[in-house]
């Protein structure tokens, strides 16, 4: 006749105890409790993002603004998406065509805003499928009645500018332009930024001393003035704006990732790293560079702000990209020059407010989803 032994065992995390007879030729495994595993640090920032609302959903309107002036081609445009003609299908938007091919009488490139072109396409077992806006950046309508600047209509949604170009068009693709230069200069000057923060901060002695001094010299430059005279010797460009603005661009960052490189560089793992044979060149790239990167991330959105300034005034000044190129400080200037037209004002100062006040909320948003020194840090920061 067997006998059975009471045995105590623990469940969970609650610490309840719960007897369980078992005879001594049996034996019952008793598993220790589970932890639920930790969130990574990415995965902390994230959900401490997230919980910053006016930042999140702030980058959401943001993105989808951006993607949407990709799309430009295919929403603002004076060609057709699709035409099917006499039974034949054309593509206007990725080819041109004669306006012969549709009826007319000149082998130019037809125009679809013509009444004549526009009847041929509508006539029986003729379709063509337009952009809901129906103008393009530099499209002149010549067949509109109204004199320019036209005030908002049925077809200029937001009107037109002393040219007769559509503004909610060059609204845009100037936000297209103003975001892509922003997000180059961005890049630029991380790059340069980091590599001579870093290079000055973890050297240190005369390379900190030689840098910080060239750095200061090269900082007392008058970056305007040389705009100017660059722009009185060479004809404005994309390219030469972006070599001169990026010229000047990575100076702040620099200061943030020396000081970050300075401070980590005397830290224990860089000792270890150094004990196990990496070279000075690995310990940056591999180890410090991840830890100094919360400054050159909350840095992102700020910059993309000052370079969207940066070129907005130099467009508003005349020395920035040339004409006929949208750009949001042109829209500026034009309504300058149109004070009655204030539609052209309206929709250029508007756009850019909510471009950089939204630039603004997700940098506050990221600022703190990265602060350490806040409670539930993504870093474990301490408690306040």
């Amino acid at each position: 006749m067997s006998s059975s032994t009471p045995v105590s065992s623990s469940t969970g995390w609650t610490g309840e105890s719960v007897n369980v007879s078992v005879s001594p030729a049996m034996t019952v495994p008793v598993s220790a409790p589970v932890p639920p595993p930790s969130e990574s640090p990415g995965r902390r920032v994230w959900l401490r993002f997230k919980a910053q609302r006016l930042g999140y959903w702030s980058t959401i309107v943001f993105v989808a603004l951006f993607v949407i002036s990709l799309l430009g081609e295919v929403l603002a445009n004076d060609k057709p998406l699709l035409i099917r003609y006499e039974g034949h299908y054309y593509f206007p938007i990725v080819k041109d065509y004669s306006e012969k091919v549709f009826g007319g009488d000149f082998p130019a490139r037809a125009n679809y805003l013509d009444p004549y072109i526009r009847d041929r396409l509508e006539s029986k077992g003729n379709f063509a499928i337009y952009p809901p806006n129906h103008f393009h950046y530099d499209t002149v309508d010549y067949f509109a009645t109204t004199p320019n600047p036209a005030p908002p209509s049925a077809a200029n949604w937001i009107g037109t500018d002393q040219f007769g170009r559509d503004v909610l068009s060059r609204l845009l693709y100037g936000f297209r332009l103003s975001v892509l230069m922003a997000l180059a200069l961005t890049v630029s000057g991380v790059f340069l930024g980091v590599l001579t923060g870093a290079v000055q901060g973890f050297y240190g002695g005369r390379t900190d001393l030689i840098g910080q001094r060239l750095i200061e010299i090269w900082s007392s430059m008058p970056d305007l003035y040389l705009l100017i005279i660059f722009a009185s010797i060479f004809e404005p460009t994309l390219w030469l704006l972006f070599i001169l603005l990026s010229a000047f661009g990575w100076l702040t960052l620099s200061d943030y990732v020396r000081a970050e490189f300075l401070r980590n560089r005397s830290l224990d793992y860089v000792r270890a790293a150094r004990t196990m044979g990496l070279s000075n060149w690995q310990i940056m790239w591999r180890h410090v560079l991840p830890n100094s990167l919360t400054p050159v991330i909350t840095f992102l959105p700020f910059r993309m702000s000052a370079a969207i300034l940066a070129l907005t005034s130099l467009d508003f000044l005349g020395l920035g990209v040339p004409a006929p190129t949208p750009s949001l400080g042109e829209l500026l200037a034009e309504g300058k020059n149109n004070l009655d037209a204030w539609w052209i004002s309206g929709a250029a100062f508007g756009g850019l407010v909510v471009t950089l006040l939204l630039l603004t909320f997700m940098g506050d948003a990221l600022r703190t989803a990265l602060d350490t020194r806040t409670r539930g840090s993504a870093f474990g920061g301490a408690q306040k």
